[in-house]
């Protein structure tokens, strides 16, 4: 059992040195200015706590009142609050924010979340249900198998989609003949 405590207390000690060594190559000064706006976030919700722990009132909304009628105490005393409760709202704040930003770029561009890039593939019948209406005619014709509903409010809307088609060929390539005429009929009820 000592040992375990002993490697533990070790692994807590080496903590500062493996920082240092991951961090070799990195400017210190750019680390503090990428993690200014969190710190900032962190200033600012334990102050907003320290107003809250000091305004009178016994319930939520007295408490709410008392801190928006006294914000502009809030930088009256410029250092944050060193009270337990105010410093762990303030660093949640800041870690909240964080990740928060840390999501959101993980996230930027990325429109089909948890799936590899690079892992598309053909797609079935059963792909495209769901975009196509049962009434026959309130459908476009995309192909003889595919059709898109014309319902511009579909029963779920994650399955609403732009209704414009563009058609390209050259003359005679049959653009009236294979996509206009089989749709004509479909359009004219």
């Amino acid at each position: 059992m000592s040992n375990i405590i002993e490697g533990i207390t070790k692994d807590l000690k080496a903590i500062p040195k493996n920082l240092k060594a991951k961090a070799g190559g990195m400017d210190t000064k750019k680390l503090v200015l990428l993690n200014l706006p969190y710190i900032f976030a962190g200033y600012f919700c334990d102050k907003v706590a320290w107003l809250w722990r000091v305004s009178e009132g016994t319930n939520a909304s007295d408490k709410m009142m008392a801190v928006m009628n006294r914000f502009d105490k809030l930088f009256a005393n410029p250092l944050p609050s060193f009270h337990p409760r105010d410093l762990l709202i303030g660093v949640a704040g800041g870690i909240a924010l964080r990740l928060v930003v840390y999501y959101k770029a993980k996230n930027a561009k990325k429109f089909r979340q948890g799936v590899e890039y690079g892992s598309a593939r053909w797609g079935n019948a059963k792909d495209i249900e769901p975009y196509m209406d049962s009434v026959f005619e309130n459908n476009v014709l995309l192909t003889q198998t595919e059709r898109l509903m014309m319902s511009g409010r579909p029963k779920e809307p994650k399955y609403a989609r732009n209704k414009n088609i563009l058609v390209i060929g050259g003359s005679g390539s049959g653009k009236t003949r294979f996509f206009v005429k089989p749709s004509a009929p479909v359009r004219a009820v």
